[in-house]
């Protein structure tokens, strides 16, 4: 991370592009038809973890252990993982 900013333990870089991640999961479920209730059931589901990936991302970098950063961290991980499904 030479000649990189921080924001707490993560690179500025970094934070945007979890915040580019969580418009992006917006922009996607504002698409989605509205007509089946299992596409709005599915599509409020992936609003709540995608935009939740941030969330954790800021978290992580707030941590005031090692062990904890890495455990936001496994959860920015475990909610993009849910967002793919």
């Amino acid at each position: 991370m030479l000649n990189a900013e921080l924001r707490g333990r993560l690179t500025i870089d970094f934070h945007n592009r979890g915040k580019r991640y969580a418009s992006q999961i917006i922009k996607a479920f504002v698409a989605l038809p509205k007509n089946s209730e299992a596409i709005r059931v599915c599509g409020k589901q992936m609003l709540r973890s995608g935009t939740s990936v941030a969330a954790h991302l800021r978290e992580a970098s707030r941590a005031r252990s090692n062990e904890e950063f890495v455990s936001k961290l496994g959860g920015a991980i475990q909610e993009a993982d849910e967002t793919v499904l």
